[in-house]
C-alpha cells in the first residue's frame, strides 16, 4: 500500500528557510512522481512543485515560490525534499506530499495517497 509521510514543518522567522521532507512507502517500481502543495487558512490546496522518479525532471507551478522553493528527490531513501528560502508570512499553512504516475499542473485533484501533512508557520 502505498503511502506517504511528511515532517520538517516548523515555526520560522520571515527571511528564514526550511526544509520539508517526504517519505515514501510502497510503492511498486520507481516510476512515479511526487508533488507537493500547501493549503492556507480558508483556502483552496494548491500545487507548488513535482519531481518524476526516477528521471529527477521536476516542476514548479506556483508563481509565487520560483526562485525561493526547490524540490529535489533523494532515491537513497525514498525522501522528495523541498527546500525553502526567504520565507514569507503568506507561505504559512499546512504542506502535503502526494504521488501520481507523472507530474501535472492540472491541481491536487489528480494526485493521490496524500500524507497527513506538516505545519509551517511564518511569524516573527
Amino acid at each position: 500500500q502505498v503511502r506517504l509521510v511528511e515532517s520538517g514543518g516548523d515555526l520560522v522567522q520571515p527571511g528564514g528557510s526550511l526544509r520539508l521532507s517526504c517519505t515514501v512507502f510502497g510503492f511498486p517500481s520507481d516510476y512515479y512522481a511526487i508533488g507537493w502543495f500547501r493549503q492556507a487558512p480558508g483556502k483552496e490546496r494548491e500545487t507548488i512543485s513535482c519531481i518524476a522518479s526516477p528521471t529527477n525532471s521536476s516542476f514548479t507551478y506556483l508563481e509565487s515560490v520560483k526562485g525561493r522553493f526547490s524540490i529535489s528527490r533523494d532515491k537513497s531513501n525514498r525522501t522528495v525534499y523541498l527546500f525553502m528560502s526567504n520565507l514569507e508570512p503568506e507561505d504559512t499553512g499546512v504542506y502535503y506530499c502526494a504521488w501520481r504516475y507523472a507530474c501535472s499542473g492540472a491541481g491536487p485533484r489528480v494526485y493521490e495517497s496524500w500524507g497527513q501533512g506538516t505545519q509551517v508557520t511564518v511569524s516573527s
